[in-house]
Formats: C-alpha cells, sequence, structure tokens
C-alpha cells in the first residue's frame, strides 16, 4: 500500500499546485472548482490508504528484498463471465427513460432492475457456478 499512498499524495499535490495557478491565469470558477474538489478527493483517499496501510501486514510489492516467489498463492475469488451486470445496467437505462418519458416505463424498469439485482446477487447458489 506504500506505492499507491505515495502515488496518490503525488497527484493531490500536484493539483492543490495547479489550483491556484489556474484560477490567477484563467479566473474560471468551474475549472478551480473541480481542480480542488480533484484535490479533496486525493486526500481523502490518500487518508484511507494510510489507514489501510497500517492494517494490513507487509507485502512483498513494499519490501526492498521482496521476491516474486514471496507473492506466489492464492490470491483470492475472481468471478467468471456473468450476462448480470449487463441486465441491470440496461434495466437502469429503462428507468431513466422513464423519467424522461412516463412512470410506467420507470415501473417496468424498477421491476426489471429488482429481478436483475437478485439474480445478480445469487449468481453463485445455483447453475454451473454454483458452489
Amino acid at each position: 500500500m506504500k506505492a499507491e499512498l505515495w502515488t496518490i499524495i503525488a497527484v493531490g499535490v500536484f493539483f492543490a499546485l495547479i489550483a491556484p495557478i489556474y484560477w490567477v491565469l484563467t479566473s474560471d470558477p468551474t475549472g478551480t472548482t473541480a481542480l480542488v474538489m480533484t484535490t479533496l478527493l486525493c486526500v481523502v483517499l490518500g487518508f484511507y490508504l494510510a489507514i489501510v496501510a497500517g492494517q494490513i501486514p507487509e507485502r512483498p510489492e513494499d519490501r526492498s528484498d521482496g521476491e516474486i516467489i514471496d507473492g506466489a498463492g492464492e490470491l483470492g475469488f475472481f468471478p467468471p463471465y456473468s450476462w448480470w451486470p449487463l441486465w441491470t445496467a440496461s434495466a437502469f437505462g429503462v428507468c431513466m427513460l422513464g423519467i424522461v418519458f412516463g412512470w410506467w416505463l420507470f415501473i417496468i424498469g424498477a421491476v426489471l432492475g429488482a429481478v436483475a439485482v437478485v439474480g445478480w446477487i445469487f449468481e453463485y447458489y445455483r447453475g454451473i457456478h454454483a458452489h
């Protein structure tokens, strides 16, 4: 986490230096606000990474004498392909069209979205990927 932390801190410092320069050169409140908000986002993310870095044991990536073999082993569960995100996003799109064209379409999208979210949650309890 140390490399990630220092990267985010460097990006935050960059945006903190650029924001006042941008304001002086352009007097654009929108762009300056975006740069300040980006700086604050880097502060929040850097704070989170600093807290997490203190809680986890030292990783091989963080040690200068770390070898590739030190990181061997199971890294976690990576799900196979899934069609449920597509259906969930499509239902969300129908909901957004429902806001534009009529609430009846929004209700249809909400029902389809509920089915898609339930299917996405429970996809590993049935079918070929059940465990």
